[in-house]
């Protein structure tokens, strides 16, 4: 009986989704894991418990964002839910400014039919247009389910390239931890914390799909799956729908973005390792990078 159920409740979603004006809107809520910043930070010996408390829950924001994915057959919109801080929070304005080097940035486009990408980008005042093809994606299928919300979701997993302009794929090389405790006071404060750290080339992701959504869309640049993707995590990230629409009263218009300054996602890399260079040279993280693009 419960299999009949499920039969018919696919079978609608199916047909809702073939509506010619069909369109969703999904939630996305995400969480990073700030262990590896924890590690760095607790070995200086400056920093006391009540200021690590307080700098968490600063770097909150950068950590724990919501995002909204606009969707219809072919085409979707990724976008940050922006959070206003409190009038003059210098603090809050900085993290603002390093919002692209952690993964940040304006809208993202999908084209799912022509296997096309663009995304909005801002590094300290200069935009860009990152645009490319979508990512091919190797997805291994698994026979696991569970539900979210009130979709029953399957298990995918695939191993992908990591982006090497997003410095939350960054890592602590090997030892690294060890390395810093044995740091004097005056050793910490001549450490360049860049060369602590490492960008892996690769990384594991798992994602969990719904068929009762039969259209192959997700976040950011996750697709490729007989379903919505309502899930999908690394050892660091998880992004997990909480609300989904499905033709909602308003519908809204998938456009692609047209601002900035058009460069690949290589290219694009490639100018933000260009951008960490100079602030290493600078002896200064992302913070230090105040004044504009080239300037």
């Amino acid at each position: 009986m419960k299999n009949i159920i499920y039969f018919f409740a696919a079978a609608l979603s199916m047909l809702t989704v073939k509506a010619q004006d069909f369109q969703g809107v999904a939630t996305y809520e995400s969480k990073t894991s700030m262990e590896d910043m924890k590690k760095f930070s607790g070995n200086n010996k400056e920093i006391t418990p009540e200021m690590q408390k307080m700098i968490e829950e600063r770097l909150k924001p950068m950590f724990e964002k919501t995002f909204t994915l606009t969707f219809d057959r072919t085409a979707s919109t990724y976008e940050e839910e922006e959070k206003l801080g409190a009038p003059g929070d210098q603090m809050a304005q900085g993290f603002k400014m390093m919002g692209s080097l952690f993964g940040g940035g304006g809208k993202h486009y999908k084209n799912v039919k022509a296997k096309t990408m663009l995304q909005e980008k801002d590094i300290f005042g200069k935009e860009f247009l990152v645009s490319d093809s979508l990512p091919s994606i190797k997805w291994v299928m698994g026979s696991e389910s569970k539900k979210i919300g009130n979709y029953t979701c399957y298990k995918a997993t695939a191993v992908v390239p990591v982006d090497k302009s997003n410095m939350m794929n960054y890592r602590p090389k090997k030892g690294a931890e060890e390395e810093l405790k044995k740091k004097s006071e005056d050793e910490m404060k001549k450490t360049n914390f860049m060369d602590m750290v490492e960008m892996p080339t690769e990384r594991t992701i798992t994602a969990w799909y719904t068929p009762e959504i039969p259209v192959n869309q997700g976040p950011a640049n996750y697709w490729g799956l007989p379903g919505l993707i309502l899930e999908v995590s690394d050892d660091k990230t998880v992004l997990l729908c909480s609300k989904v629409v499905l033709n909602p009263k308003e519908k809204s218009e998938i456009k692609a973005p047209k601002k900035g300054e058009k460069v690949t996602q290589a290219e694009f890399a490639e100018i933000m390792a260009k951008k960490m260079q100079e602030m290493q040279e600078m002896g200064g993280g992302p913070g230090s990078g105040r004044r504009r693009f080239g300037g």
